[in-house]
């Protein structure tokens, strides 16, 4: 049983750690990609 929680102590905080991380970078790549359109848009009407 000891065994049972180590592995699940051992593996738990990456998994948690990584979640993490991948939902601040899934957030700050929505607002770069809305970047990116605005710019895009932008240079459309410049050069019109």
């Amino acid at each position: 049983m000891e065994d049972l929680i180590k592995i699940i102590s051992n593996l738990g905080f990456p998994i948690v750690v990584s979640l993490i991380l991948l939902l601040r970078i899934e957030y700050r790549l929505e607002g770069l990609t809305k970047a990116i359109q605005d710019l895009s848009q932008a240079i459309i009407s410049i050069k019109s």
